[in-house]
């Protein structure tokens, strides 16, 4: 591509100028068709993380409240016993691709039931505090997904956004200041060159 801070010469310097100048403009004009739509989306993962957050946090608390019901009833030692019987959860993430972005889509937890050679908790607050905490779990990793996904599609609104920045304020503009010197230039050539031309005509006469 013909650079834009030195103008070439002749009518296929001009030419390569045009042409850089379209492909900018075209290249700017979809950059800004892409920063609509990824903005539109980048909202609606803004208010699902935002859902998700408030759910998340309300169980949180529910699962808080049931579990010093239950320490308050059994004490600590009734605390470590009945999570002997807790073993590790899985995560599963689905992921998807929004306008070149991929990003988490759906988050799924597994929490495996308590074996049956274990002891079940010995007062109910801990039993509702097990279940109010795998409840918890599952909504805290939807909010951890939504989160991802949001923070992805908003680093790459912000990456779109420079680039059409750079393209509408920079380049562009420079295209145009390198076209219109080629404008210029080959207008004055041609004016010499007819200059010349009337100048050789007029020779045989004198």
């Amino acid at each position: 591509m013909t650079g834009a801070g030195r103008t070439p010469l002749g009518r296929a310097g001009r030419l390569r100028l045009r042409h850089s100048l379209d492909v900018a403009e075209r290249g700017a004009d979809l950059l800004e068709q892409k920063l609509r739509i990824l903005r539109a989306e980048h909202e609606r993962l803004l208010s699902a993380e935002r859902s998700a957050a408030g759910a998340w946090r309300d169980l949180l608390s529910e699962a808080e409240d049931w579990l010093l019901r239950g320490l308050f009833l059994g004490g600590e030692q009734a605390l470590d016993a009945a999570a002997e019987g807790i073993g590790p959860a899985e995560v599963t993430l689905r992921w998807t691709t929004s306008m070149g972005v991929r990003h988490p889509a759906a988050a799924a937890v597994s929490v495996p039931a308590r074996s049956p050679t274990t002891a079940a908790p010995t007062n109910t607050a801990l039993v509702h505090a097990e279940a109010a905490y795998g409840r918890a779990l599952r909504a805290g990793v939807e909010y951890a997904a939504a989160h991802a996904a949001a923070e992805l599609l908003g680093a790459e609104v912000i990456r779109t956004r420079h680039r059409v920045r750079a393209l509408r304020r920079h380049w562009i503009p420079r295209l145009r200041e390198a076209l219109d010197r080629a404008d210029l230039a080959l207008e004055q050539a041609e004016h010499e060159d007819g200059v010349r031309r009337r100048w050789a005509a007029r020779s045989p006469e004198r």
